[in-house]
């Protein structure tokens, strides 16, 4: 797929738009599918670092990296955070590969995005997603067992 034009007009949408600009759908085909915004995380109460477990949200399926109940996630989770144009600079936490922060940080979207590539399965192909690495917190005895399952190699860039 060529993505790389240089006229404007026939220009991919996340080329030329701002995140607060992008229709529903637009905002929502950004998503990769990489599933690392479902991970249960943690905050150093010294460092105020957040980071990132193996452990996914309950309604995770970690075998389609995508939410079982998408629509509905927040009366399911009262804690997941809905990510808006308004708050992507403030979740820090955020992957760096995540297209939502690239393109809020002007980088663009990296040549495994799969509205780059055309192939929804070049995330996982490029090493990026979760699939299948990550237990449920439904499994966990204690949901504080999950800072056990730390994974600081997924709170660095990834696919690069």
């Amino acid at each position: 797929m060529d993505v790389e034009r240089t006229d404007p007009a026939t220009k991919p949408f996340w080329q030329t738009k701002r995140l607060e600009q992008m229709t529903r759908e637009e905002w929502e085909s950004l998503c990769d599918g990489c599933g690392l915004c479902c991970l249960i995380r943690f905050e150093d109460e010294d460092s105020g670092e957040v980071f990132a477990t193996k452990v996914h949200c309950k309604l995770f399926d970690s075998e389609k990296c995508t939410c079982t109940d998408y629509a509905n996630r927040k009366a399911q989770v009262p804690d997941c955070i809905k990510l808006t144009p308004w708050n992507i600079d403030a979740l820090q936490w955020m992957p760096r590969s995540c297209a939502y922060r690239r393109i809020n940080e002007g980088r663009g979207l990296a040549n495994w995005h799969p509205l780059v590539s055309g192939d929804p399965e070049s995330v996982h192909e490029a090493g990026v997603s979760v699939r299948g690495q990550t237990i449920s917190e439904l499994d966990l005895a204690d949901p504080e067992d999950a800072v056990e399952l730390a994974a600081p190699e997924w709170d660095v860039e990834r696919g690069v």
